[in-house]
């Protein structure tokens, strides 16, 4: 069975698809976001798509343990097999090395060197989101 090519899967999903949040913006400003998996910015468009496109990358929090991130790039010789479509990578490192780790599989390994300052970005929010806030004496406000 061949696959379709990514702009016509686009041309199609593009208008409607169970994924898509219009939402109006300032004035009569038209903003569409998206709650499909594997977008990045989670924004309505081609280059974000993980529908469309046959190379996506992810990053979210691990669902059982603290402080890990799960980085996950889809194989493109398995489209059909949803078993084993993605690949994931669990990082338990400090923010610095997850960084690094990211960067090298997105763009120094020529999967998508575009997605590498989302990719950045949505690490950056994910582990910001993970850390626990210190507890300690608060400060009283003098009055």
């Amino acid at each position: 069975m061949a696959t379709a090519s990514d702009s016509l899967v686009w041309e199609l999903v593009k208008k409607s698809n169970c994924f898509l949040i219009k939402q109006f913006g300032n004035s009569n400003a038209k903003v569409q976001f998206s709650k499909e998996p594997n977008n990045l910015y989670n924004v309505h468009s081609y280059k974000y798509s993980g529908l469309a496109n046959k190379k996506t990358v992810t990053v979210q929090p691990a669902a059982d343990k603290e402080m890990t991130v799960v980085l996950s790039t889809t194989k493109t010789k398995k489209q059909n097999n949803p078993a084993a479509f993605s690949h994931k990578t669990v990082m338990r490192k400090e923010f610095r090395k997850m960084a690094k780790a990211v960067k090298n599989q997105v763009s120094d390994n020529y999967y998508r060197p575009d997605l590498t300052k989302p990719a950045l970005a949505r690490l950056s929010a994910v582990h910001r989101s993970l850390r626990v806030a210190k507890s300690g004496v608060k400060k009283k406000n003098r009055q």
